[in-house]
């Protein structure tokens, strides 16, 4: 009884009192409201139309890229048929679950050896490949990362979903395990556990400008570390940017500029060779969750330009480790706390 009565109250009542448009810009103070969200999200004093004009940059210049690599791969036609070989061809899937978790144990043991390159601090926990448990498999996202036990106990999981192999192209694997797994979240989200002066809810909260916006910076660092050099593998890494470029578009663009469901499916269908069905969910949750996807981009922007300041600051005496130790080694911040952080150590390492 009490369902029916739930279903005859969102049938007859609630649903029939909504209204036809999708973004909080057109409730109540809804435009203040969203900039709340923006500065909430990302900690910075941005407008939406900063964020929006950011994103139509990175968007193009992404979309250049792709179109270098389907000039160096030698794929005859256009971008969107390029899109569709991406999305479609056999050679780009596994055919079993165990090959995927194969696959992706062979890019960790690659990856641990690279680290060393660009790190002097690790985190004392290792991580393990797994796929998703089958009983989630058809609810869970493609790939995430569970942190270790604070105790030691067990180590974090990159987890990859197997539910659809078609869902997870090769292309993908390199970028997804840096982002997902090491130097992209493991490192920052084990080692925040770790340092033992931080309270608790220091270790076990943080900020997602700062964790998607190093796990993304992270993704940059590849060709540092010797990636990315099969130029599939280097698509894979342009087509995860261009959803977090094509997110500051399109939030943006319902929250502010009165975009519909339908303008921001087509914005990124037309920009990638994500599958509709993801490009659907993605819109689906930006409309519900108003200012949270602008902040991965927004994150990585940030770390990027305290790094290049460093080294323009410091020229031959900036040491990349160094800088990587002084952005990991206190726990997620908010931008403007980080940024005073960086200002510091630079001004530090002048003496």
């Amino acid at each position: 009884p009490a369902y029916s009565r739930v279903h005859d109250f969102m049938s007859e009542t609630y649903l029939p009192a909504g209204r036809d448009t999708f973004g909080i810009s057109d409730l109540p103070d809804g435009k203040a409201w969203y900039e709340h969200r923006i500065e909430t999200n990302t900690t910075l004093p941005l407008t939406a139309a900063d964020i929006h004009e950011f994103g139509q940059q990175e968007v193009a210049r992404i979309l250049a890229e792709m179109k270098k690599v389907k000039s160096t791969v030698g794929f005859e036609g256009d971008l969107p048929a390029f899109f569709e070989f991406l999305r479609t061809d056999d050679q780009f899937f596994f055919e079993s679950e165990q090959e995927l978790i194969d696959g992706y144990t062979q890019i960790k043991e690659k990856i641990d050896s690279k680290v060393p390159l660009l790190f002097e601090v690790f985190p004392k926990a290792d991580y393990e490949v797994r796929a998703v448990e089958a009983f989630r498999a058809a609810s869970s996202a493609g790939a995430s990362y569970q942190s270790p036990a604070p105790d030691g106990s067990r180590p974090g999981i990159f987890y990859i979903n197997a539910y659809n192999l078609r869902a997870q192209p090769k292309y993908l694997m390199e970028t997804l395990s840096v982002h997902e797994a090491a130097p992209g979240h493991h490192f920052q989200i084990a080692i925040q556990q770790e340092v033992e002066s931080l309270p608790d809810f220091r270790k076990f909260g943080g900020y997602t400008v700062f964790a998607e916006g190093w796990a993304l910076y992270a993704e940059s660092l590849g060709k540092e570390m010797g990636l990315f050099t099969d130029p599939y593998m280097w698509y894979g890494r342009l087509s995860d940017e261009q959803l977090r470029a094509m997110r500051l578009v399109v939030d943006t663009g319902l929250h502010a500029f009165g975009w519909t469901r339908q303008q921001a499916i087509d914005f990124m269908v037309d920009n990638s060779s994500l599958a509709l069905t993801d490009i659907e969910a993605e819109v689906e949750r930006y409309i519900v969750m108003a200012g949270q996807a602008v902040s991965y981009k927004v994150g990585q922007r940030h770390i990027r330009m305290l790094r290049d300041k460093a080294q323009q600051v410091l020229g031959e005496q900036f040491d990349v480790k160094k800088f990587h130790t002084q952005i990991l080694i206190d726990g997620a911040l908010p931008m403007p706390i980080l940024e005073a952080k960086i200002d510091r150590w630079i001004a530090q390492q002048k003496v």
